[in-house]
C-alpha cells in the first residue's frame, strides 16, 4: 500500500440546502493534512450530508470548500478520486452475502479497474494477483483486522462480524486505494465504551500514516479537529446563514413551511427545517 499525502480540508460558510431546508450551513474549517477531523452532532443534524459534500459525493449550495487543493463544488470529481469512504450506511454498505475474503478481493478488483493506472492492467496475471494480495495484507494491517482471529478466518461471513470488525473491514477496503482522505459515518454507533476507544485509536493510527481522517460521531475526542453540525448550547444561535447568492441558487422553496407558526416558535421551526433539509438532500443528491 502506497504512502499517500494527506489532504488539507478548508471550508468557509459551507452549506447545502434541500427543497425543504438546510441540511447544514455556515460550516468553517481549516485542517492540515493528516488531521483527525470529527463531525460531531446528533442524528438528523446534517452530519452525513456534510461528510458526503466534503468528499465530493454531494453538491453544496452555499459557500465553498477546498479538499487537497481541489475547490468544491467545481472539482467534485477530483475530490472523489482522492477521498475514500469507510462505512457510510446506504452508500457503500458491505455485502452481507460475501465472506470477508471475498469482500476484500472484490474491493481490490474494483480498485484495480477504476483506480489503478492502465499500465498496471498489462502486467502478467500472477504479478497482478501477488500485488493485490500484498495490498490487501497491508490494508488489513493498517486497519487492525486479523483474519486469523475471526471465527472462520477469511471464510467468515460479513454478516457474522461484530460492529467494530465491520468498521475495520470497511477501513481496510477504503485504504486499498491509498486515499488522501478517509471518511467514515456513524463511527461510534452501537459500540461499547471500550470499542469506541479502539475505533478512535484506529483512526489515529491511520492519520499518523499521513492520511487525513474525517469521522462522523456523537461525541468527538479531545484531540480531534471538531466540526459541529448544531450548537452544544441549546440556547446558542444557529450556524450563520449562507450568502444570499447561495440561497438564490439552492434547489427548492421552503417559504411555505409552517409559516403560520413561525412567530410562536421560530427556534423549533428552524431546527425542523434543518432536519428535513438533511433528509431531502440525502434522498435526492447523487452520492456515487
Amino acid at each position: 500500500m502506497d504512502s499517500p499525502h494527506g489532504a488539507a480540508v478548508k471550508a468557509e460558510d459551507f452549506g447545502l440546502k434541500g427543497p425543504r431546508g438546510w441540511a447544514f450551513r455556515g460550516v468553517g474549517i481549516d485542517a492540515a493534512p493528516g488531521s483527525l477531523i470529527a463531525v460531531e452532532g446528533p442524528s438528523g443534524s446534517g452530519r452525513t450530508c456534510l461528510l458526503l459534500a466534503l468528499t465530493g459525493r454531494m453538491k453544496p449550495t452555499g459557500g465553498h470548500a477546498e479538499v487537497g487543493g481541489h475547490r468544491l463544488p467545481k472539482k467534485m470529481s477530483a475530490v472523489r478520486r482522492i477521498a475514500a469512504l469507510g462505512p457510510v450506511s446506504g452508500v457503500n454498505d458491505l455485502d452481507q452475502a460475501l465472506t470477508v475474503a471475498e469482500q476484500l478481493r472484490e474491493g481490490a478488483l474494483l480498485q484495480r479497474h477504476y483506480g489503478a493506472p492502465v499500465r498496471a492492467m498489462l502486467r502478467p496475471r500472477a504479478e497482478r494477483r501477488a500485488a493485490a494480495e500484498a495490498r490487501i495484507a497491508a490494508a488489513l494491517e493498517a486497519a487492525g483486522l486479523d483474519l486469523a482471529a475471526l471465527p472462520k478466518g477469511g471464510r467468515t461471513s460479513v454478516r457474522d462480524l461484530e460492529r467494530l470488525e465491520s468498521v475495520r473491514l470497511s477501513v481496510a477496503i477504503a485504504l486499498l486505494g491509498s486515499p488522501s482522505l478517509l471518511a467514515l459515518d456513524d463511527l461510534d454507533l452501537k459500540l461499547s465504551d471500550t470499542e469506541r476507544t479502539e475505533a478512535w485509536d484506529l483512526l489515529r493510527s491511520v492519520a499518523a500514516r499521513g492520511i487525513t481522517v474525517l469521522a462522523v460521531c456523537s461525541e468527538a475526542p479531545a484531540d480531534a479537529v471538531v466540526l459541529r453540525t448544531c450548537p452544544k448550547d441549546p440556547d446558542a444561535p444557529a450556524a450563520p446563514a449562507a450568502p444570499a447568492e447561495a440561497e438564490a441558487e439552492a434547489e427548492g422553496d421552503d417559504t411555505n413551511d409552517d409559516t403560520n407558526d413561525a412567530e410562536n416558535d421560530t427556534t423549533n421551526d428552524d431546527a425542523n427545517d434543518d432536519t428535513k433539509g438533511a433528509d431531502d438532500a440525502l434522498a435526492e443528491a447523487g452520492r456515487a
